[in-house]
């Protein structure tokens, strides 16, 4: 959804217009969000289903795949994926074990961070598949044969992840840890 609305953003006012194709891409990518379900609908689930109710087995296994990937990125250091990818996870772990803690006593509570999650979620495991993607670029190319502008193009996708979205991580792990009160504060009759 971000990226396109960038890429109605990089047309200015054309992106408005039909003949660019940039708003069908903003009304694809947001009708996605809707057809399986809204994102609270699909959060929701997340946090109850999938890691309160196994009390994080699934996401903590994940985690730990995630994690074995961290001593392998030595070589990736330039970019800057083992530091970045381990904050990430770091961030996940502790908001997974919030919310496996949390949930039995106070599932509102859990319910409201719920969106955060999802998102932190998503940014920590792009961020694992970015990681994934850089070594095997870094592979390849020390192949005489390899495509250097693609395989390039990987790792320099891979660093853009790391400093431009990875950092979220770490205010979306806030977000869930602490933020479930501010979310409950106000009696919904105020609304």
């Amino acid at each position: 959804m971000e990226v396109a609305s960038t890429g109605v953003q990089v047309h200015g006012g054309m992106g408005f217009i039909e003949e660019t194709g940039a708003t069908q891409y903003l009304r694809d990518a947001r009708i996605t969000t809707i057809y399986e379900g809204t994102t609270g609908i699909q959060a929701g689930d997340l946090v109850g289903r999938k890691v309160a109710l196994e009390k994080g087995a699934t996401a903590t296994a994940l985690i730990g795949a995630m994690r074995g990937l961290e001593p392998i990125l030595g070589g990736a250091g330039e970019i800057g994926l083992r530091d970045g990818l381990k904050e990430g996870v770091d961030g996940l772990e502790a908001a997974t074990r919030w919310i496996v803690k949390t949930y039995a006593a106070n599932p509102k509570a859990v319910a409201g961070v719920s969106v955060p999650y999802l998102k932190l979620f998503g940014t920590v495991a792009g961020g694992w598949l970015m990681a994934r993607a850089a070594l095997a670029a870094q592979e390849k190319l020390r192949q005489p044969d390899a495509d250097r502008d693609f395989l390039e193009g990987k790792l320099a996708s891979a660093r853009f992840y790391v400093e431009h979205e990875l950092p979220r991580a770490i205010t979306l792990s806030r977000e869930v840890t602490r933020g479930a009160d501010s979310v409950l504060a106000l009696d919904p009759s105020k609304f």
